[in-house]
């Protein structure tokens, strides 16, 4: 499943807390996000036996809207067509979310389909206090989880722009996402690479990135574990792209483990950002 920070979101011994800690710089940053909806083609680059995938391909909608003041939103749907050598199967999953940094609030639905089909819903609220973050989920059931402090998709890509703009390149978080069943948070590393220029020839999809088609980049990485591994347990999913400063992202990598799946930026789309409000 594709982490909503573009999901989501590295370990320079950078604390889970930085950004509390900074709450200025991350206002500056949070404003130098612009909206905008990305759509990716999505195919497959690999797949193992033991994935029983024969191919795969789709497209990617994410748009994100809103400003600091006032709370982020982010609408994400996620469609594949996955041919197992027997059937074939289209997998569509729908995702909405709003993110409140200045109060540290969170709330996300998420409805997936299997070829039309409802499969799952979950959504619920979750807000991070001193003890750590609360989570009510109203579906797929009522109850209430109490979590170990952790970020928030928009917070942890400002976090790594901030790093990446600070030279910070390898640092850790914990994120809750709302994912999956919305009950867990989980385990993150984050690599960095050095701020790359453009040069004529880049990968197809750059010229798709319209103005920024020429600004340097970030090549990240992102690694996702379930928070109770061992150290040296594989990652349950890794996210690889090029990162703009203003949080627009391309040629993404999405390695699920079994199979790894490419997504190109076929168009780009600016949207008005909502002015700022704060008191």
């Amino acid at each position: 499943m594709f982490r909503s920070s573009l999901a989501a979101l590295l370990l320079a011994s950078v604390s889970v807390n930085a950004w509390a800690a900074a709450p200025a710089a991350g206002a500056a940053i949070a404003s130098g996000l612009v909206a905008h909806r990305a759509i990716y083609d999505l195919e497959l680059k690999d797949a193992s036996e033991r994935s029983g995938i024969a191919g795969m391909s789709g497209r990617m909608v994410y748009e994100f809207n809103g400003n600091y003041c006032e709370g982020f939103t982010t609408n994400f749907r996620f469609v594949t067509q996955i041919d197992t050598g027997d059937n074939t199967r289209v997998s569509d999953q729908q995702t909405k979310t709003f993110e409140n940094i200045k109060d540290r609030k969170f709330t996300f639905e998420t409805k997936s389909f299997t070829d039309d089909q409802l499969d799952k819903e979950v959504n619920g609220e979750a807000s991070d206090k001193a003890d750590g973050v609360t989570v009510d989920l109203t579906s797929p059931q009522a109850k209430e989880l109490q979590l170990a402090e952790s970020r928030f998709p928009t917070e942890h890509m400002l976090d790594v722009i901030e790093n990446a703009k600070s030279g910070k390149r390898f640092f850790e978080a914990r994120v809750f996402d709302g994912s999956d069943d919305g009950d867990k948070a989980l385990a993150t590393t984050t690599v960095v690479g050095k701020l790359v220029s453009p040069k004529a020839g880049d990968e197809a999809d750059a010229g798709n990135a319209g103005a920024f088609a020429k600004t340097a980049f970030w090549p990240v990485t992102i690694s996702y574990f379930n928070e109770n591994s061992k150290t040296d347990a594989l990652p349950v999913y890794r996210m690889s792209f090029k990162l703009y400063e203003n949080g627009i992202t391309r040629d993404l990598t999405m390695d699920y483990g079994d199979f790894v799946l490419t997504g190109k930026l076929a168009k780009l789309e600016m949207l008005d950002k909502k002015p700022e409000t704060c008191k």
